[in-house]
C-alpha cells in the first residue's frame, strides 16, 4: 500500500526542472589524442583568472569559455595528471592535431 505522505523533494504540482545541456557539458569526459593518449576533458564557462592557452600561447580572459584537458593516466599518479591540467580554447584544442602546441 503506498505511503499517504507527500514527497518533500518536489512540492506536490510543481514540474520538474528543465535538463541544463550547459551542465551537461562541463561532466568530464574522455578523448583520444592525435597521440594515441587518453584525455580527460571537460569545458568550462570561464572564470575568474586568465590563463595561457597552450595551443596558440595567447591569454584566454577571464570570463570565457574554454576546454580543461589533462591525461588521463599519469606516470606518477592522478594528482600529478590533474597538476598538468591546460586550459584552451576550443578551436585551438579541436586544431591541435593538426598543429603542435607551442608551449
Amino acid at each position: 500500500m503506498p505511503s499517504s505522505r507527500r514527497s518533500r523533494r518536489r512540492p506536490y504540482g510543481e514540474g520538474h526542472v528543465p535538463l541544463d545541456p550547459d551542465r551537461l557539458r562541463a561532466l568530464p569526459r574522455t578523448e583520444t589524442g592525435p597521440d594515441g593518449e587518453d584525455y580527460t576533458v571537460r569545458q568550462v564557462r570561464g572564470s575568474e583568472k586568465s590563463y595561457r592557452c597552450p595551443g596558440c600561447d595567447q591569454l584566454i580572459p577571464p570570463g570565457t569559455a574554454h576546454v580543461v584537458a589533462w591525461r588521463t593516466e599519469h606516470l606518477l599518479g592522478q594528482q600529478a595528471a590533474m597538476d598538468d591540467r591546460r586550459h584552451w580554447h576550443r578551436a585551438c584544442w579541436q586544431a591541435r592535431g593538426r598543429r603542435r602546441p607551442v608551449r
